[in-house]
């Protein structure tokens, strides 16, 4: 039995705080709070000034591999995650080849259990024409966190335009459908309307290409299907003020049916910093005008939506240097999003037990993952330690994705994170990792 006990740390869970002890004993939580002492051998941690979170569970990443390794794979991926306070993530199912079958689902799960540092599981990818598939991970509710629906334009053949296909999907999965909503003949519409101008295309229109109508649309076509169907809808990065109306906050979220998330990016940038950024913040759905913004912030803190997350996209320089219609969508975010929610704490505009809640506790229910997402005794010991009174100032020399950049280096976040524990293996402590023991595939309760 190993036992590690972090001392006299702020425990925040659940909605409170205490200080006391956090003793760890091989991978789970045997005892919170208070002073604790135990006759074993135990390594000491001093939590003196520190807050001890539950780490953070991101229920949507790209990590690219396999086939598009050039930009990002499993392990790169993963070690910036734990390095940022992130202990679990889900993946999405557009690498290449994208995981459209069973087989190619656990090839993906395989890897994983030999490169990653972090607890993971991956989304089953829907196409027009692999319902059989799709039905078959049925077996695997508990081993699987979802199935992911794109209902606009995505690579390879992942879009599904099919009516008839997505109402099978929708009636036939017993997973939670993930589903990325915008309507791809808008977007043609839209994008058509703007070159029949002659006006040369910037990043600065995408916002115009993928509008609120785009969003909604789909969003609300999606909830169509779910209602019809009784099925378990979580919509992806919500991004407008009009969708957020199809959402409702007076229900708790374990009875909820169809849930919303919201990206960090959507909750930090706008389409003001067009200007500055150009095609470094290029993504899918696009991020919009400044009063979309200050309504998602509304909605979190209401509870409309239910969870934060990363959509952690990372492209090479090269590929974000393109023209605009060729510069690839998304941003690699998944290292700094618990510092940056940490600088929204500071600033005032969010509560730290209310960002535990949205990148932790909502995850682990929405999703209902096995013993994870909170601090309990008995529970798997993910944890971050983070010092909310030490800055960090993101830079190259810091940065973990394979891709190498960020839109936001430069900027100081007020917070960093010391150590982050994955199923009581202490991963990543001031800056240096330790790769001994690898995550873990995540479990759910579905029965």
């Amino acid at each position: 039995m190993q036992h590690t006990i972090i001392k006299n740390a702020n425990i925040i869970n659940e909605g409170i705080q205490i200080q006391g002890d956090l003793l760890i004993s091989n991978d789970r939580i045997e005892k919170i709070g208070g002073s604790i002492d135990i006759k074993a051998r135990a390594n000491e941690i001093d939590g003196t000034g520190l807050h001890a979170l539950p780490g953070v569970i991101d229920d949507q990443v790209h990590f690219r591999e396999p086939g598009l390794t050039h930009k990002a794979n499993i392990y790169t991926e993963a070690k910036a995650a734990v390095a940022g306070g992130t202990t679990s993530f889900m993946e999405m199912p557009n690498t290449f080849p994208a995981a459209l079958t069973v087989e190619l689902l656990e090839q993906k799960y395989n890897r994983a259990a030999e490169s990653s540092l972090a607890n993971y599981s991956f989304f089953m990818g829907t196409s027009n024409d692999n319902l059989e598939e799709i039905l078959q991970i049925n077996k695997k509710k508990n081993q699987v966190c979802g199935v992911k629906i794109f209902m606009g334009s995505s690579t390879g053949n992942l879009l599904v335009n099919n009516t008839l296909q997505l109402e099978k999907v929708f009636a036939g999965t017993e997973l939670l459908i993930a589903t990325h909503c915008e309507e791809e003949s808008l977007i043609k519409e839209n994008l058509a309307n703007l070159k029949s101008t002659g006006k040369k295309l910037t990043a600065a229109d995408h916002p115009i290409i993928r509008n609120e109508e785009v969003c909604f649309e789909s969003s609300f076509k999606a909830i169509q299907f779910a209602k019809r169907n009784n099925s378990r809808l979580h919509i992806l990065h919500i991004s407008t003020e009009r969708e957020l109306q199809l959402f409702t906050n007076m229900i708790p979220l374990k009875d909820k049916r169809i849930t919303a998330e919201v990206c960090v990016h959507h909750l930090h940038f706008t389409s003001d910093d067009y200007d500055r950024l150009g095609n470094q913040i290029k993504c899918n759905p696009a991020i919009k005008a400044p009063s979309n913004k200050e309504a998602l912030w509304k909605a979190l803190l209401d509870d409309r939506l239910d969870i934060i997350a990363t959509d952690h996209a990372p492209h090479t320089w090269e590929e974000k240097q393109e023209d605009y219609e060729h510069a690839h969508a998304g941003l690699p975010l998944v290292q700094h999003s618990l510092q940056l929610m940490l600088h929204y704490v500071k600033e005032g505009r969010i509560s730290l037990p209310k960002v535990v809640e949205k990148m932790s506790h909502a995850v682990a229910d929405c999703f209902q993952i096995h013993e994870r997402g909170y601090i309990r005794e008995g529970y798997m010991a993910d944890l971050v330690l983070v010092n909310l009174n030490k800055p960090t100032t993101i830079s190259k020399e810091n940065i973990l994705y394979k891709c190498g950049w960020s839109p936001m280096e430069g900027m100081t976040m007020p917070a960093s994170i010391e150590k982050t524990f994955v199923n009581g293996h202490m991963v990543y402590g001031n800056g240096v990792f330790d790769e001994s023991k690898w995550g873990a595939r995540m479990e759910f309760r579905r029965d």
